[in-house]
């Protein structure tokens, strides 16, 4: 299909996603407007992005004049129809319910142009299923935002067999316009940062549930150990520098403990048989050079040495001193 340039952005759902989507898109200079259940939503919204962006302001968080350009050029549409009927790219960020979805695609679908680039903000449903609600699905496809918008960089591209693949391009192009990291993932449910942070939100129930930890004990191991180095090395990166061979040692333990969920995986075990242990020797999942193990280590530790000073500069969240 044939791609206008997209110059009009419209962000359907008004919240605190949608509104720091539409925020990062006013500040980088596109036309943006907003649409909501009704007209009094979406002009609160309006009303409340400034005030919040002037509080950015004096945060430092935004540059001063973010504030005045956000209420000049941010537009509150009286309803969904009027806000996409003449729209290059509508983001879907309404709540994560396939019935509230589907409404908003078909009064999308009746209005906007074929060649309208349309994109959800889904946290887990598959964007295969939401392109059944959707006119023309090689114009569709999911970008997945993180909270806060403007502050968090990752972007997840979902792409579907029907999606063209200048419009995955040009919405890639448009997202790092914005100075955010895309990246596409496959069209799974979760995709990849959900499906992970569920997981992880899961086993910490768990633990919980059975009594053996409490959720401030959690909260506090995760953040000052293996959360600590997250930033900088997710992983398998993180377990190619520990040792794969130590990996498989720990699931075995585990597993004794808990069962099948704690699996030494295959894969793991024929890359150490083949003495493939990471940056010892093998590359690991990463392709560390072991040649490069002093100059990695340094890294490492110039990293987490910045970090904690950081942390110790910005000092705890408010509640926990």
């Amino acid at each position: 299909m044939h791609e206008r340039p997209i110059k009009k952005i419209v962000i359907v759902g008004s919240g605190y996603m949608g509104g720091g989507m539409a925020q990062c898109f006013i500040l980088a200079g596109y036309e943006c407007a907003i649409a909501d259940i009704d007209k009094e939503t979406a002009h609160a919204a309006k009303v409340r992005l400034v005030h919040e962006a002037r509080a950015y302001e004096l945060d430092g968080l935004f540059e001063l004049g973010s504030a005045d350009l956000i209420e000049h050029r941010l537009v509150p549409a009286d309803s969904i129809e009027d806000a996409v009927a003449d729209a290059d790219y509508i983001a879907e960020v309404v709540s994560e319910n396939l019935a509230a979805k589907e409404q908003v695609f078909g009064r999308i679908s009746a209005v906007a142009r074929v060649d309208t680039v349309i994109t959800s903000n889904t946290s887990a449903i598959p964007i295969s299923v939401l392109a059944e609600f959707v006119v023309n699905p090689e114009r569709f496809l999911g970008a997945h935002w993180m909270n806060p918008a403007p502050f968090v960089p990752c972007v997840e591209v979902i792409p579907i067999e029907q999606t063209s693949e200048s419009v995955t391009a040009g919405v890639e192009h448009l997202l790092q316009s914005l100075g955010k990291v895309t990246t596409r993932v496959s069209d799974v449910a979760g995709f990849v940062a959900n499906r992970l942070q569920f997981a992880l939100f899961q086993e910490s129930m768990r633990m919980v549930d059975e009594g053996s930890a409490t959720p401030e004990l959690i909260d506090e191991v995760v953040r000052n150990s293996f959360g600590f180095r997250l930033p900088f090395f997710g992983p398998f990166a993180g377990a190619d520098m520990a040792g794969l061979d130590v990996y498989v040692g720990a699931y075995e333990s585990l597993s004794k403990a808990y069962g099948e969920r704690y699996a030494v995986p295959a894969s793991l075990v024929e890359r150490v048989k083949s003495g493939n242990l990471g940056l010892k020797s093998g590359g690991g999942f990463t392709g560390m050079d072991t040649l490069q193990r002093e100059e990695i280590a340094l890294y490492r530790n110039r990293a987490y040495a910045a970090l904690a000073k950081l942390r110790e500069e910005i000092g705890p969240p408010p509640g926990r001193d």
